[in-house]
């Protein structure tokens, strides 16, 4: 049995090697080194191309985050499709420009896609940093209504401009759709120092009470993630 399955991926290895028109050299390799040489033909030849193509453009993206600006610039400049909006402005979203973003996503706006919801969500993110308070409520209000805007950072983040503008119970309101139990520890936090500063302490403590015997569960992935906000439940609860 062994024997034939070692037969068969020499097959599909010889098989790709011809179809793709790989140097000669892997015959020899696939098969005098049955086993170990059909495993490394398959990895860098059939897994690895596709792979090191996405780890090089990412490491591009890290050392050097304008070229792929650069490049999504021209591809914008070739043709002025909804794709390449977006795709620019959220590249000027994960290098935290957000004034150049901003221009990119109203444009993606425009014709068919005025009520598109991804954009529109991107927009109050954006807005809110940048400190735009109106903007974000503005914005968020077009998408308000919609399934996906409800108990996400982005209704959050619609309390808060609300907050910032002095409409208290709606932005209370808003702001406690995302306390949901083992989520959001930011933003229940952030939920929990809102109702201290409104007197709401009792309220406030049940809220750092759940964030702190959620925390006795979490992976160590997620420990290592909100150590600081744990630590931060744990100065404000020893406090009220």
């Amino acid at each position: 049995m062994y024997y034939y399955l070692i037969i068969a991926l020499q097959a599909y290895c010889l098989y790709h090697l011809f179809k793709h028109r790989n140097q000669f050299y892997w015959v020899f390799v696939i098969l005098f080194i049955p086993l170990i040489g059909c495993i490394i033909y398959l990895i860098i030849n059939v897994y690895n191309k596709r792979d090191v193509d996405a780890i090089q453009e990412n490491v591009v993206s890290i050392v050097n985050p304008t070229k792929k600006i650069k490049d999504l610039e021209k591809k914008l400049q070739f043709s002025e499709t909804y794709q390449n909006k977006v795709d620019l402005a959220d590249a000027y979203v994960k290098i935290k420009d957000f004034e150049k973003a901003i221009p990119h996503y109203l444009s993606a706006l425009e014709g068919n896609f005025q009520n598109d919801f991804y954009v529109i969500e991107q927009l109050v993110k954006a807005y809110f940093a940048i400190e735009d308070y109106d903007n974000v409520i503005l914005y968020a209000e077009k998408i308000k209504n919609h399934s996906e805007f409800k108990k996400t950072s982005s209704q959050f983040l619609y309390g808060l401009a609300l907050e910032k503008k002095g409409r208290i119970e709606e932005a209370e309101a808003n702001l406690k759709e995302i306390n949901i139990r083992f989520s959001f520890y930011d933003e229940r936090f952030v939920l929990a120092k809102f109702l201290i500063d409104r007197n709401k302490i009792q309220e406030a403590k049940t809220i750092l009470d759940d964030i702190h015997n959620e925390s006795q569960h979490m992976t160590q992935q997620n420990k290592r993630i909100y150590r600081h906000t744990i630590a931060e439940v744990e100065k404000l609860r020893s406090s009220l």
